[in-house]
């Protein structure tokens, strides 16, 4: 691949909601090659501290009604809204795969340097996405913070995001930047 190949993988990546999936299959093999991009990630220490929970199948099912339940415990009843719960159940069922992002603290590095390295393990997962014609987003709900009644992370896991994903029926948007200019300073003296 060529710098210019590259520039235009990472130009073309999106946040792209569920209703833009096709509901064809991520094949096994395309999912591994997914989950192996993301262990190639930079990380300090060498701590891999990114953890990964693979929500497929019927599965789908039982997350939707999870997250579900848990907009309902934490919104006031007078304020639930019909839309964003079938918006909820919507986003995992058009989803082929759903992955929790997780990340282990190594004790090694400040513990913000295992997020960034995590941080970064999903952006090379949503490139290796892109590249595929597989959309995906990270999600951050505040339901994130109570994945371990949903499923065993793992110990000292903490999960700091959902990251949705499905095959494409669509060509992706073109995506607007602000000049670059505007966010560099250069100190040559």
């Amino acid at each position: 691949m060529n710098p210019e190949e590259l520039f235009h993988t990472i130009k073309k990546r999106r946040a792209v909601m569920p209703s833009f999936y096709s509901g064809q299959n991520i094949s096994k093999e395309e999912l591994n090659l997914i989950l192996e991009s993301a262990n190639w990630a930079p990380n300090h220490r060498r701590t891999e501290p990114w953890r990964f929970v693979v929500i497929e199948g019927e599965a789908r099912s039982r997350f939707a009604a999870f997250m579900l339940d848990q907009y309902k415990l934490n919104t006031k009843e007078e304020l639930h809204n019909e839309r964003k719960m079938k918006d909820i159940v919507d986003k995992c069922e058009l989803s082929d795969k759903i992955i929790l992002i997780g990340m282990k603290p190594s004790h090694l590095v400040p513990e913000w340097e295992d997020l960034a390295a995590t941080a970064m393990a999903v952006q090379n997962m949503w490139l290796m996405c892109t590249s595929m014609e597989i959309g995906a987003y990270w999600s951050s709900p505040g339901a994130i913070s109570k994945m371990h009644e949903f499923t065993d992370l793992g110990e000292e896991v903490t999960c700091y995001g959902i990251f949705y994903m499905g095959k494409l029926k669509t060509d992706l948007f073109e995506g607007q930047r602000n000049p670059m200019d505007a966010k560099v300073k250069f100190i040559q003296n």
